[in-house]
Parts: structure tokens; sequence; C-alpha cells
């Protein structure tokens, strides 16, 4: 069942950079975005996490907090951190339970070639824990701005 706006966000606890882990009620009372991304360290990844890793201090004025999740293993979000000084959370959803509960993870299409993956897909979640936007399709050019925009109009 598709997530909607004014739904209730799926809970989760997930491993993330760093070895820690981290869960939805650690974000409890503020903002969250929550942005997938297909896998780390491909072009497109990579600009998005620069762009909302560059915003951070803007979303932290707006009351949100950022976090990226992929089915990368901790390994490999560790070293995509560093090697692009990223300056936020990166979860680890390899068993790719959080990715179904939020509709993310499905059949796509390639060249003709069928696979299963993430869909590049945004939730901007309230301090209520509801969710108050969500961003399908995500063309990364401009992304980030955008949600900055509706974190600070939340």
């Amino acid at each position: 069942m598709p997530l909607n706006a004014g739904a209730k966000a799926p809970a989760f606890s997930l491993p993330r950079d760093g070895g820690e882990s981290l869960s939805l009620a650690d974000f409890k009372g503020r903002k969250l975005v929550l942005y997938f991304y297909p896998k780390a360290d491909t072009e497109g990844c990579t600009k998005e996490a620069i762009a909302f890793s560059g915003l951070k201090s803007q979303f932290a004025k707006a009351g949100a907090d950022i976090v990226g999740v992929s089915a990368d293993p901790v390994r490999a979000l560790d070293k995509f951190r560093d090697k692009h000084a990223l300056k936020l959370a990166l979860a680890s959803d390899e068993t790719k339970k959080m990715l179904d509960a939020y509709g993310v993870w499905g059949e796509k299409s390639m060249y003709g070639r069928k696979y299963m993956g993430i869909f590049r897909t945004t939730f901007l979640i309230g301090p209520d824990g509801r969710i108050a936007k969500i961003w399908e399709n995500v063309k990364v050019a401009g992304h980030a701005e955008d949600v900055l925009a509706a974190a600070k109009a939340l």
C-alpha cells in the first residue's frame, strides 16, 4: 500500500555510517528529511548527497535533520561519506524491510533489462511523525533546495 502525505511514517531502526544506528524515534519532535538513493558513489547519488550535505546548516535552522538511505553495506557508506566529506547521516537497509515499508523498493528497468532497485524518493516527515510531503521519481538538480523550501514552510 503506497504511503501518502498525512500518513504516519513507518518506524525503522537501521545501522548507519560510523557503526552506530538510528531510528525514526531519534527524530521525535523534529522534522526529518528521509531521502532514498539507489547506490552510494554513483554519479546521481553523489550529486544528491553533496547537495543535501551542503545545505545541512540551513536544514538545521529549519529544525530538520537529513538521513540518506540505501541498501549499501555500512562499509560502503563510510567510504562514500569520507570520499565526499558528507556531513549527513547515511543509513543502510540491506534487509530492504524499511525500503519496502516506504514503498521505494521494486522492479526497475534500464535498456530493456529488468532488475530490483531503489526508486529515488524523498519524504519530509513532520515533528508529529506524519509524512508532510513526498517527492517521487526525483531529478537531482535543484531537489535539495526544493526540499529545504518545504521544510522551512512546515
